[in-house]
């Protein structure tokens, strides 16, 4: 499995220094907090694209995707998420990176069958759209649809190779699943999976790796049993959390764990 880490946990870093801080401390990948707050977003043009892109070839260090913002089971009209997931899709086109991360974002306002509904109508019409760039949509499992069953009722639907699933480990945790139940939901529509750790369900400040009670061992277990050789991405939430420790003085640690799970499963 390949490791990489989200911006979210370096809020409004410099470009180079992501990359730096990635090199430095044996990342394979970066995924990009695609916000106007960040550096990266769909509002740069297409020269600041193309420095962008050629400063991570350089660098030796992959977009793994961009983590948009897009609410695909949200109440309103479609024009304006589809227009959203287009403008993320062109992104990631012109970055090289083959993922862009949508939220469900279904409200209580509405039912469960019109949230999967109205998700997967919009994530079936950008599809098409996904795979003449070559880029997959991957809905991750979060709020509305936290756990791996909540999003394959949206994903089974749509029946799409490029719209699949990230799955956070901490959403289908605090949702009641187990990891191997998780997996078993999500596998067939697997882009990549973050990692994470917090203090308690009641406490989702982020930790270091390891120092939580999420399951990591067994998520990376279940994914070496079954041979899955995709990506880990470590999301640390620091720009919510700003009591918490710089992502930076931990990145050497969560490799160092995230390597010894590795090799315990392998």
């Amino acid at each position: 499995m390949r490791l990489a880490f989200s911006t979210l946990g370096v809020p409004g870093l410099p470009i180079p220094d992501v990359i730096r801080l990635a090199a430095t401390h044996g990342y394979h990948g970066v995924e990009l907090r695609a916000h106007p707050e960040e550096p990266v977003h769909p509002g740069i043009g297409l020269t600041e694209r193309a420095d962008v892109a050629a400063e991570f070839k350089a660098g030796g260090i992959e977009v793994l995707g961009l983590a948009g913002y897009a609410r695909v089971a949200a109440p309103g009209d479609d024009g304006p998420v589809i227009d959203e997931m287009r403008e993320l899709l062109d992104l990631a086109r012109d970055l090289g990176a083959p993922y862009i991360r949508v939220f469900p974002g279904g409200g209580h306002e509405q039912s469960r069958e019109r949230a999967d509904a109205t998700a997967a109508r919009r994530l079936g019409t950008a599809a098409e759209y996904a795979a003449d760039l070559g880029v997959r949509i991957l809905l991750e499992t979060h709020d509305s649809h936290r756990t791996g069953a909540d999003a394959i009722r949206v994903l089974g639907r749509v029946g799409h190779r490029h719209v699949g699933a990230l799955w956070d480990v901490m959403h289908t945790w605090l949702g009641g699943e187990q990891p191997a139940e998780s997996f078993a939901a999500l596998s067939p529509y697997l882009g990549y999976v973050q990692v994470k750790d917090i203090a308690s369900a009641e406490d989702t400040t982020p930790l270091g790796l390891g120092a939580g009670v999420l399951p990591l061992t067994d998520v990376v277990d279940v994914l070496s049993r079954h041979g899955w050789d995709g990506w880990l991405c470590w999301e640390y939430e620091k720009r919510w959390y700003e009591e918490a420790a710089p992502l930076a003085d931990q990145l050497a640690a969560g490799r160092e764990h995230l390597g010894r799970l590795l090799n315990d499963c392998a």
